[in-house]
């Protein structure tokens, strides 16, 4: 697939706005996709699969009498086409009811820069070479121990391009690659079988390490062997960044977005400017973080990225809007409309959710923790209340710390507890940043949590 030319996506949102607007809408946007992904899979520690998706479409909002309808189309330079996919939006905006919060389309505001988001050697790599990436990884993991199997993973590229335009002036345009390569592993001591074990590495350019990738997912799967049991308490917690990401995005992340505090959905409602945390935790969303995995020029609907102040210093001081949402309290967006491809609306979501670091080493974290626990992965967070906070989630890969020493893996450990009452219990957080998902952080340690034993 050639890589299109900017002005080429560009005209075609532009053109779609004129049709729509020529046909009766009086808000019309459109979002134009292209993009393709090349995927090496494994299983069962052997490349089984190649493949190569190739997709692009087109997105259309439209506005009439505030009825908002919405419609897309894989086809995207067939005039003809195009017109039919308008007219369907439109006929859905005529068929709805109107919606009184609507106040219309973003304008058009400047935009900033976003490094570290586009390399070229990804666009041109050939499958061979994400083959050989594979092998790297499958080999790493076997040198560690010969126990471990490699269950699961594989490695990927991908490049995406992205053109927006609406009827208030936005026209704009966007490129970005990413690349990856993960591997899940367990290993084997006779009958016994260590729950699945996990590690990747991904980022924008192409400089993968899929050594580390394989060592470490069998070195933790190695750690996990022998597991002993873990007692009732209430004791000290260090979550790792898997383990943050799966509970955070179940629990505080909805409390922080404009729509879920204007449904009265959320429990940081009129909690502005009050103290939500610890003092040591400051929170920054950065749609502009460099090299991040969710790093753009602009959001899902054109308006400009940005990075947002949400908790400094434990104080709650801003929430994430999107352009609706910020019309309805007359604020302006944040740039946090997310959307998944051209198949959606948008919606509010996190972009680079990053956890400001302190001075502590993994190491020293763990030396301070005379009796407790490091969390790897959890299972069963989706099931957390993001209302409320509550939550009960499984460790499902765990160490005991004894001591100061991190020990024998637990298996089958329970966590139970609430957020927003964690929050308000860091007892500290590390230096050791990276980025899982949309979150940027290093780990945490938390105080007074509930764990429960088999």
């Amino acid at each position: 697939m050639e890589v299109p030319e900017k002005n080429t996506m560009s005209s075609i949102a532009e053109n779609i706005v004129k049709v729509a607007l020529k046909l009766g809408a009086s808000d019309a946007e459109a979002y134009v996709y292209k993009g393709q992904a090349t995927n090496i899979g494994i299983e069962l520690g052997q490349i089984n699969k190649t493949n190569c998706i190739i997709d692009q479409g087109v997105g259309i909002r439209v506005a009439v009498n505030k009825a908002v309808g919405f419609a897309y189309t894989n086809i995207i330079e067939d005039n003809n086409a195009i017109e039919k996919v308008v007219k369907r939006a439109l006929s859905a905006a005529r068929a709805s009811k109107p919606d009184n919060d609507w106040n219309g389309l973003p304008c058009r505001k400047p935009y900033g820069s976003a490094e570290g988001t586009f390399d070229q050697k990804i666009v041109e790599l050939k499958a061979e070479e994400l083959v050989n990436t594979a092998s790297t990884m499958l080999d790493a993991a076997k040198e560690v121990n010969e126990s471990v199997l490699a269950v699961e993973g594989g490695v990927g590229n991908g490049f995406f391009l992205t053109a927006i335009a609406n009827s208030e002036g936005i026209l704009a345009f966007d490129r970005g690659t990413i690349a990856e390569c993960s591997l899940a592993t367990v290993a084997r001591d006779g009958n016994t079988v260590t729950p699945i074990c996990f590690e990747f590495d991904a980022g924008r350019s192409y400089n993968l390490n899929p050594k580390w990738v394989g060592r470490e997912a069998a070195r933790i799967a190695v750690s996990a062997l022998k597991p002993e049991p873990v007692e009732t308490k209430t004791t000290q917690v260090i979550f790792t960044q898997f383990a943050l990401q799966e509970l955070l995005t179940y629990t505080l992340i909805n409390g922080i977005k404009a729509d879920s505090v204007q449904r009265n959905q959320s429990a940081f409602k009129n909690k502005i400017g009050e103290a939500v945390a610890t003092e040591n935790l400051t929170i920054y969303d950065d749609g502009l973080y460099k090299g991040g995995l969710h790093t753009s020029v602009f959001d899902g609907e054109g308006v400009p990225s940005q990075k947002t102040l949400v908790v400094e210093e434990g104080v709650l001081r801003n929430f994430l809007y999107d352009s609706y949402t910020a019309k309805k309290q007359n604020t302006e967006s944040t740039g946090n409309a997310s959307r998944a491809g051209y198949l959606s609306t948008p919606s509010i979501d996190i972009t680079n959710f990053c956890i400001m670091p302190q001075n502590m080493t993994g190491e020293q974290m763990i030396s301070e923790v005379n009796e407790g626990l490091i969390v790897y992965n959890l299972q069963g967070a989706h099931s957390s209340n993001p209302i409320s906070g509550e939550f009960s989630v499984v460790a499902a890969s765990a160490w005991k710390i004894k001591h100061g020493e991190a020990g024998r893996s637990c298996r089958g450990a329970m966590l139970a507890g609430n957020i927003f009452d964690l929050l308000k219990n860091i007892g500290c957080i590390g230096n050791n940043c990276r980025q899982i998902g949309s979150l940027v952080s290093p780990w945490v340690q938390f105080e007074n949590v509930k764990v429960i034993g088999k």
